[in-house]
């Protein structure tokens, strides 16, 4: 943001996103991902009438994205039995205390990582020992894989016995795993809506840093929530009615608005020109 300001010699703080506070950054951005994934569990666990205490959660991932979704899932009353990070995971059957598990980590996270000091795992005292591996093919209702790519593959994706994966990490599952998933009835919720609340607002700090006008955190969440659902329901209804896979219906919103735009232009004049 500085070296372009030098260059366009005034401030330009939209041509970049994440800023600190005091930089134009916006209220709500660090929380984003994870509070953008939650929104869309919310809307679309309401059409299996699936009860928040009645719904069991494993997220593989503590960090950013995957603390904020287990607390607001927490918060909700979800019962999250199990969380991972990359040194390793606890399982508790009852359900884990979220908020516990955040003080712990951060806690300890300036000390050195020897025996998974700053980590989850060490609290395997008061809970089951899991690993990243063994958490994907627990017994939940819902698998959040929040860590990193090619979590689920051809290798292990037979094992996964989730009802919903939603995908907050970018690309965790591999294509062959996904068509195993796929076969097995499992409903895969993919990256390219779940875990889109990020952009999202970075879109808004986008327009906040052109309009100068700021929102607080509230009015920022609510807008993301707004178009979290709005595009979960759309892609849902493509999804249903025309018997697609979500991942495959996804990229048919996408496209669809694609087509939009570009006929708006005028594009066949404009190819064939």
């Amino acid at each position: 943001m500085d070296q372009y300001s030098i260059i366009r010699r005034q401030l330009s703080p939209a041509v970049i996103t994440g800023k600190p506070l005091g930089m134009g950054g916006s209220q709500g951005r660090d929380t984003a991902t994870g509070t953008g994934a939650f929104y869309v569990i919310e809307a679309m666990m309401r059409k299996f009438e699936q009860l928040p205490q009645d719904t069991t959660v494993a997220v593989q991932g503590f960090g950013n994205a995957g603390s904020v979704i287990a607390r607001r899932l927490f918060d909700a009353g979800y019962k999250v039995v199990a969380v991972s990070d990359s040194h390793g995971g606890v399982y508790c059957r009852q359900g884990l205390d979220i908020p516990s598990l955040q003080q712990h980590k951060a806690s300890t996270r300036s000390l050195q990582a020897v025996y998974c000091q700053g980590s989850v795992c060490s609290l395997v005292n008061d809970h089951e020992s899991v690993t990243n591996d063994e958490l994907l093919t627990l017994a939940v209702d819902i698998l959040i894989p929040a860590a990193l790519e090619n979590q689920i593959t051809v290798d292990n994706a037979a094992a996964v016995k989730a009802k919903f994966i939603f995908e907050v990490a970018n690309g965790p599952i591999t294509s062959g795993g996904d068509q195993i998933l796929e076969d097995k009835g499992i409903r895969v919720f993919p990256d390219i809506l779940v875990n889109a609340g990020g952009v999202t607002v970075s879109y808004f700090e986008w327009v906040q840093n052109r309009s100068g006008l700021y929102w607080s955190e509230a009015e920022v969440n609510q807008r993301l929530q707004t178009k979290m659902v709005e595009a979960a329901e759309k892609i849902w209804h493509i999804a249903q009615s025309q018997e697609l896979s979500l991942r495959t219906a996804s990229y048919m919103y996408a496209l669809e608005r694609l087509e939009i735009a570009h006929s708006a232009r005028g594009t066949r004049n404009f190819y064939v020109s």
